[in-house]
């Protein structure tokens, strides 16, 4: 069996600034620790140090057993990358050395025979590719294609030698994630590091999550938002906040009480703390006093001032972190009274011909199992809609999207802008910019603002210390934040949301939701959160029969 222990981590950003410091926690055999905090604090980067992606300069970080790590954003490992691609990049190190020489010799094989195939070159191609082959097998390459074969046939219903070559991004985010996940829970690592591995995934997938990791054996270090997985799958909670990190021995059910038990905790350290040291500093100025007319007392002066010093060398208790002040300003505004009316629109290959019409100030959640075209419905409303109208302004983000195929129409009313956000937060145009470059040099929006300008927005959004950060290099949930920063300030007044809470924790996702609420505009997003689900008035269901209809209340186990 495996296990981690985190003794003393620490860790210094690019720009000097201490993100955490001695960080210690232990992840015993097949128990399932969850790392739990605000976006930002170091959830990410303490996973990749464990799994090795990061240096760890200060503290020790050690392991046992098979590793197997799953990332935030599985599907950005290029574009043409293919499943067999995927399943490469999360088997052992051997296997995964072994698949890509086997992959890189038959390439070369084949190009040489395509030259020739009785020359010199291609007889060397050959030898080096049944090379490869015998070493695919020694590292259990053909063990793993089984596994592949079950996988495949499990999240997609077909064998490995048809998908292999199938390219990531025809998945949706879910099956993504189902697959990802599936390979790993039933492959041979002993250890799991998981970040966010309920994202993306609908509710019967998130059900289906939680029941394997309450059955797996395998230790799994994990972070995750979803209070309802949490509580359902971890067995210590591991809270990273305030520059460190404490340990809760129970359950996420209990986490938040211990939480606030152990602020009073440290509240009350503290005030004692502060009035012992003014007692101190008291008795020293005293005896400072008294000693300048009386020499006999110079030594208790001085026990005094050592007896001060000692007390602040060993400094004050820590305080409680900060609880964060998320504000965001959705203003939106009015459109015309049908902001989205569809006329037997038909997504190709994954809906039937279906009729809707959304009235400005609707709040309407898309639900539905994955990969069953919520995601390209909002997608194709982004681009405009099927005939877009010049006269409503600029689309969010609309450049980078695909088409989507489809037949029938969807029109956008008259005065709705659209802004768009992608669950993948897939905005390469973004990746190398810092947040004060896109703010304040105008390059998204034309915001045209100045630096003090966009460090007070960015401050609004708890975003203030990462403006001169590149927004490749956010954790996932102040990517998040930031993109629903840029679509407050785009003007739009339709918000098409794909899993905007994915990665958000809880104060973020309270603050969009508050955002939401007051937002003079319509809103439809895709969502599998049950809890940011209720705040919703209207619920369209993407059927696994290709039907989509409209529910009076979510419906969440969908054949």
């Amino acid at each position: 069996m495996g296990y981690v222990d985190v003794a003393g981590v620490g860790h210094i950003l690019p720009d000097g600034r201490e993100l955490f410091a001695d960080v210690s926690f232990r992840v015993g055999e097949g128990a399932k620790v969850a790392l739990v905090g605000p976006n930002g604090a170091g959830k990410t980067t303490l996973l990749r140090m464990v799994a090795g992606d990061l240096p760890v300069r200060s503290g020790v970080v050690a392991r046992a057993g098979g590793l197997g790590v799953m990332r935030q954003f599985i599907g950005m490992i290029g574009d043409e990358s293919t499943l067999a691609d995927l399943a490469l990049s999360l088997a052992p190190p051997a296997l995964r050395d072994a698949g890509r020489r086997l992959g890189e010799t038959e390439a070369a094989m084949r190009a040489a025979e395509a030259h020739g195939k009785f020359s010199n070159a291609a007889g060397k191609a050959q030898l080096a590719y049944a090379d490869a082959l015998g070493a695919w097998g020694e590292a259990g390459g053909y063990d793993a294609e089984v596994l592949f074969d079950t996988v495949a046939t499990i999240v997609l219903g077909l064998p490995w030698e048809t998908v292999r070559d199938r390219p990531v991004r025809t998945l949706s985010g879910g099956q993504q994630k189902r697959f990802a996940l599936e390979l790993l829970l039933r492959g041979p690592d002993e250890v799991l590091l998981l970040d966010e591995p309920d994202n993306f995934l609908d509710v019967p997938g998130k059900r289906w999550l939680e029941a394997r990791l309450r059955e797996s054996t395998k230790s799994v270090l994990y972070v995750s938002h979803d209070r309802e997985l949490l509580a359902q799958s971890a067995d210590r909670v591991v809270a990273v906040e305030g520059g460190s990190a404490w340990v809760h021995p129970g359950g996420f059910a209990s986490w938040h009480s211990a939480r606030v038990a152990r602020h009073a905790r440290l509240d009350e350290l503290r005030r004692r703390w502060d009035e012992e040291h003014q007692k101190l500093r008291e008795l020293m100025l005293m005896y400072k006093q008294k000693a300048a007319y009386n020499d006999g007392l110079a030594s208790r002066y001085q026990a005094a001032q050592t007896r001060l010093r000692k007390f602040e060398e060993a400094g004050p208790p820590p305080v409680p972190p900060k609880d964060q002040d998320i504000r965001m300003r959705l203003s939106g505004g009015r459109t015309g009274k049908r902001a989205v009316i569809c006329e037997q629109l038909e997504l190709d290959g994954l809906t039937f011909p279906f009729d809707l019409e959304i009235w400005y100030g609707d709040r309407v959640a898309v639900l539905g199992a994955n990969g069953s075209g919520k995601s390209h419905f909002l997608r194709l409303l982004a681009r405009g809609g099927t005939d877009p109208d010049p006269a409503n302004g600029p689309v969010d983000g609309a450049g980078a999207l695909a088409p989507v195929a489809h037949d029938g129409t969807a029109r956008l009313g008259a005065r709705v802008r659209p802004g768009h956000f992608s669950q993948t937060h897939d905005r390469p145009e973004l990746m190398s910019k810092t947040l004060v470059e896109i703010l304040w040099r105008g390059d998204e929006h034309r915001t045209g603002m100045d630096r003090h300008t966009a460090m007070g927005v960015l401050s609004r959004y708890e975003l203030a210390a990462q403006g001169d950060q590149r927004f490749g290099t956010l954790s996932g949930g102040q990517q998040a934040r930031f993109l629903v920063l840029l679509l407050e300030l785009s003007g739009a007044t339709l918000l098409l949301l794909d899993e905007p809470t994915d990665n958000l924790d809880l104060a973020s996702a309270e603050a969009l939701e508050a955002g939401l609420n007051a937002f003079d505009g319509t809103v439809i997003a895709v969502t599998h959160d049950r809890w940011f689900t209720r705040s919703f008035d209207r619920f369209v269901l993407f059927r696994g029969d290709n039907e989509v209809v409209e529910t009076p209340e979510p419906v969440w186990d969908v054949g």
